[in-house]
């Protein structure tokens, strides 16, 4: 894709799942990656399975912390001397019926999916206006855009997040900068099988998704990265304030 060739790349939640293989595929595309995640360990472990197909470096950061943030960005930039694209993947939940959570969950389940994608725009926003150009994708989720029982409190954290960014995006439109949202559906990840479980609910829950879905399957985290890479391409340059699904089919909204 057009302008992805050394360009800067910082992946939020890049040690493992969907955000690992956004790294790799910026690593194929050319880009350098800045993965950055609450977990050290994980960053790196991306860091050497992308090995010499780009120089991608690990930066642990605490996106629910500001002051972790803007310490994480300043060493980005003085390793990389800028941020050309913000991908906003990190994110998590604990699957229950609202009734049965508590406000000490909900706070930390808005903290990592609403607060932390705000704290990234709030250090990442000044580099880009300074140079007149910059890409942000914010990955969101389906259960966004209709609702997901056990996931009410991220549901509407990650609708939050799509309507921040479509505001957002207005706001530097003539910037230069585009901001972007990306919803995948039901994807087999570590995340997912964690909220699903591994016994007879978990296995009922897939098999009713896969009938659910077109496309009979659940996502793959491969799937999503080839919509991050395009989005943060020169391609993409006049597309801006946009939520794409990636869920086979499940959702389809004009």
């Amino acid at each position: 894709m057009r302008g992805l060739e050394n360009q800067v790349a910082a992946v939020t939640g890049g040690g493992g799942g969907i955000g690992r293989h956004i790294c790799v595929r910026f690593a194929e595309e050319g880009a350098r990656i800045a993965v950055l995640d609450i977990d050290a360990e994980t960053a790196r472990q991306t860091v050497e399975a992308i090995g010499d197909r780009a120089d991608a470096r690990a930066f642990a950061v605490d996106i629910t912390d500001p002051q972790s943030v803007k310490h994480a960005i300043s060493d980005v930039v003085a390793a990389y001397g800028t941020i050309d694209t913000l991908v906003n993947n990190a994110g998590w939940d604990r699957g229950a019926p609202f009734l049965e959570t508590e406000p000490e969950l909900w706070a930390k389940i808005i903290a990592i999916n609403y607060q932390g994608p705000l704290n990234m725009h709030r250090e990442v926003l000044p580099l880009m206006l300074e140079r007149g150009r910059g890409k942000i994708i914010n990955v969101a989720s389906d259960a966004a855009r209709v609702g997901s029982s056990g996931e009410a409190v991220y549901a509407g954290c990650k609708a939050a997040i799509i309507a921040f960014g479509k505001s957002v995006a207005r706001e530097m439109a003539r910037s230069g900068i585009s901001i972007n949202a990306v919803c995948p559906g039901p994807t087999d990840t570590a995340f997912f099988r964690d909220f699903a479980g591994e016994g007879e609910y978990g296995e009922k829950l897939r098999e009713g998704l896969k009938r659910a879905i077109p496309m009979r399957r659940l996502g793959q985290p491969d799937d999503i990265p080839g919509i991050v890479a395009f989005l943060a391409s020169d391609d993409a340059d006049f597309i801006t304030g946009q939520v794409i699904s990636v869920s086979g089919g499940l959702t389809m909204h004009g």
